[in-house]
């Protein structure tokens, strides 16, 4: 029954009109990015006489059979967006009826001039009012009461208020995205701007969303002049912008909750919102802001901070250079600069971020509430067809190199040192670790020896020959220990990669045992292990949390143990702080890093 009911419903005049209104006001530029929830049916609490009941919890009820035109449901529903886009919910207002009539004119006048439908007869604003704000026409309707034609522009009817009384709200959280009413509202006037500028330049044939045919499969005329400039005046980043497509697709944008540009760097993609009004020279801006980010490698330097801490500070790091460039113009909208940051990387700036709290809260970044470089799981197969490390070393080299060819000026120090950085292919950890056991371990002194006088060789078997030796006292001694993070948190395969490694470097370096303490709840101590068994016989048992200080204090504490022997610390970095007092460095599988201030080094099994 209720299914046919529904029906019904749907097929009825009234609620095709009111679909069709709303589809009116979805399409108008400066309603693309606010909404409310909308009521109707039973469910309506709309007063009988009334067209529609605004609640603070950002939903309004609608008549739910009420006959009217579709561009007359356009213009009612754009008001009750409106009470919440120019922020008018304000409690503090003795006289609740008056100022629900003041923001009543406010709106109808703000609808009018937007060319959202039309009012409903009976709801047209006189001719010759004054241009007042909501408060100077709360102050006459507090003072003379509020008039006849006032009254008709409430849309619960003439003896009610159109918004919900303030001892019925219900507060809501923040707007999906973390974006304000006022700039979602911002975002929707610009897009109307840009509209407009497109139809008098007869790029556009009319407002709302455009199709394929009317968009074209390519970036816009500004977008293409503004990528077209990188190629020709700006070499540094022209390979780089060169190999990127540009999308520029307002709903796209608005489901990814992307406020002015983002980048997908699996598929080497700029998404430009075009709702951010961004001229020529801000695009230039933005684009080159979002290259930056991939090309520098922000994402694979983020190793376990906070994404959209650590975009914030690539951003304030970037942002500066390309103002001390004069790369385009900074946008208004998601630019985050400050002066007294300058000279610091984007690291430096990250840790000052984390202890502003205040300025936490306050981040906006060119994507909004989320970082720049979007989050995507590898697209299945797409890293055997390309190397993102060696295809951004070779765009910027190929760029800084035409740079200083062309002598198209300095660049800045900190952008300069980066971009070598990431010219300079990453030393593997294995190589590195190696250097860890040269430093600690340096080759060991032989010395010839005439003990087996029988040592003979088949060539020249009449001529005996010494052997090599070391000395006992210098195998004493040589041993470093290893405490082992074996919690539930820690992968096998981790766990075996770094212990065949270290089982490798150690036989190599002719260290006779290791010392293995396995940690988790508790330690507990293997004792002296040969090389070979640290690699293939290590058993694990516990795998509760983590804690390795116990196992750092029963090494330091072993009375068989040098004084001076290294620890190599195995962990994923979800772990409690740890004090060591002798030399030590940490092993960490890729994209972790340690939650607390160290003074040994790092390896990560890249």
């Amino acid at each position: 029954m209720s299914r046919g009911k529904s029906s019904r419903e749907k097929a009825s005049p009234a609620v095709q009109a009111l679909d069709a209104g709303q589809a009116l006001l979805n399409a108008h530029p400066v309603f693309s990015y606010i909404g409310l929830g909308w009521v109707r049916g039973s469910q309506s609490d709309c007063p009988p006489k009334g067209w529609l009941l605004a609640l603070r919890n950002e939903q309004a009820h609608l008549h739910p059979q009420r006959l009217a035109a579709p561009a007359e449901w356009a213009h009612i529903m754009a008001r009750a967006v409106l009470l919440h886009a120019m922020g008018l919910w304000q409690p503090d207002h003795g006289d609740w009826r008056a100022w629900s009539a003041a923001c009543d004119v406010v709106t109808s006048r703000f609808a009018n001039s937007l060319a959202v439908g039309r009012p409903p007869s009976g709801m047209a604003l006189p001719g010759g009012l004054p241009q007042w704000d909501e408060e100077r026409w709360y102050r006459r309707f507090c003072a003379d009461g509020v008039p006849a034609w006032a009254q008709a522009l409430s849309l619960t009817g003439p003896a009610g208020s159109t918004m919900q009384e303030p001892r019925e709200w219900i507060i809501p959280g923040d707007v999906r995205g973390g974006m304000t009413w006022s700039e979602r509202f911002a975002l929707g006037i610009s897009e109307s701007v840009t509209q407009a500028m497109e139809m008098a330049a007869g790029l556009r044939r009319d407002f709302g969303p455009q199709g394929p045919a009317e968009r074209g499969n390519g970036p816009s005329p500004a977008t293409r002049a503004a990528r077209d400039w990188f190629i020709s005046s700006f070499p540094l980043l022209g390979s780089m912008v060169a190999a990127f497509d540009i999308v520029e697709d307002r709903q796209i944008c608005h489901r990814e909750e992307i406020s002015v540009a983002a980048v997908d760097e699996v598929t080497r993609t700029i998404y430009l919102n075009p709702a951010a009004g961004l001229g020529t020279r801000e695009r230039r801006f933005v684009i080159a802001h979002e290259v930056l980010h991939v090309a520098l490698r922000h994402s694979s330097r983020q190793v376990g901070r906070d994404p959209l801490l650590w975009n914030a500070a690539c951003d304030f790091v970037i942002n500066d250079w390309l103002i001390q460039m004069r790369v385009g113009s900074a946008p208004g909208i998601g630019l985050l600069h400050d002066v007294s940051l300058r000279g610091l990387s984007a690291e430096e700036v990250y840790d000052r971020l984390v202890k502003d709290l205040r300025r936490m809260r306050r981040l906006r970044t060119m994507a909004g509430r989320q970082a720049d470089v979007l989050d995507r799981s590898p697209i299945t197969g797409a890293e055997s067809f390309t190397d993102l490390d060696e295809f951004c070393r070779s765009q910027l080299g190929k760029g800084l190199l035409l740079h200083q060819e062309q002598g198209r000026g300095l660049l800045p120090a900190g952008l300069l040192e980066e971009i070598n950085a990431v010219l300079q292919p990453p030393i593997p950890w294995e190589v590195e670790l190696a250097r860890w056991f040269d430093h600690h371990f340096p080759p060991l002194e032989t010395r010839r020896t005439w003990s087996r006088l029988s040592r003979r060789q088949s060539s020249t078997p009449a001529i005996p020959r010494p052997a090599r030796a070391v000395d006992p006292e210098h195998r004493q001694g040589r041993t470093f220990g290893v405490v082992l993070d074996t919690s539930g948190s820690m992968d096998r395969r981790t766990l075996a990669k770094a212990l065949g490694a270290i089982a490798g470097y150690a036989e190599a370096k002719e260290v006779p045992a290791v010392r293995v303490v396995c940690c988790d709840a508790a330690p507990y101590d293997l004792g002296y292990l040969a090389p070979a068994s640290v690699a293939g016989r290590v058993r694990l048992r516990g795998r509760g949390g983590t804690v390795l200080q116990p196992g750092v204090r029963l090494l330091e504490a072993a009375a068989d143990f040098p004084a001076d022997g290294p620890i190599l610390i195995i962990t994923d970095g979800q772990c409690d702080a740890v004090r060591i007092s002798r030399e030590h460095a940490f092993l960490l599988p890729p994209g972790r890093r340690l939650p607390f201030a160290h003074r040994g080094e790092v390896f990560e099994m890249r």
